[in-house]
């Protein structure tokens, strides 16, 4: 006998009518789709089928919950790797003005040369530069910087007071006659 009027009819991909009774008592233990499939030997596409057919829905609570804390630890981690760019960044940056050796092969018997230098040549410093700048980039693209505007804020409005306070001065001075009409 059929639980309920959708029973009858069995549609295409719904697990067979024999196994309905075993796959309610692992819903009702609240198990989720993919526990049930992997219990039923079933795919979770046929699970999920089943479910709605026989008009059965899956607790989503601690889906959200996991979601969340993944969420949370995915920021944290890109916060800790921000942090480590930006801190190799600085140290890119520290060796533009360190001393440094400078080498090179050379020669008919291509002897090996150093000299020690005060800091790097230009062309390693635009290297540093650009690899630091490429490190700040991605830590700005992993936390993006704080905005803040309140101190560009009060300074347009300041600016804008400034602005009105001249205004009505010459306003002021172009409606007093001067002294020597008087």
């Amino acid at each position: 006998m059929a639980k309920n009027k959708r029973e009858a009819d069995v549609p295409q991909g719904v697990m067979a009518k024999d196994l309905w009774e075993r796959f309610r008592e692992l819903h009702a233990e609240g198990l989720g789709r993919n526990a049930i499939a992997r219990e039923m030997g079933k795919c979770g596409s046929v699970v999920s089928r089943t479910a709605e057919h026989l008009e059965l829905t899956f607790d989503r609570s601690r889906i959200e919950a996991a979601t969340a804390a993944r969420l949370a630890d995915l920021a944290e981690r890109r916060s800790i790797l921000a942090e480590q760019l930006t801190s190799d960044a600085e140290r890119l940056r520290k060796k533009l003005w360190e001393p440094t050796f400078v080498y090179a092969f050379g020669g008919a018997q291509n002897i090996y040369n150093s000299e020690p230098v005060d800091e790097p040549p230009p062309a390693d410093k635009r290297s540093l530069m650009t690899t630091a700048g490429t490190a700040i980039d991605k830590s700005l693209k992993l936390v993006p910087a704080e905005a803040n505007t309140g101190g560009a804020d009060e300074a347009k409005s300041m600016l804008g007071k400034l602005a009105q306070g001249i205004s009505a001065i010459v306003n002021e001075s172009a409606e007093t006659p001067p002294e020597d009409e008087l």
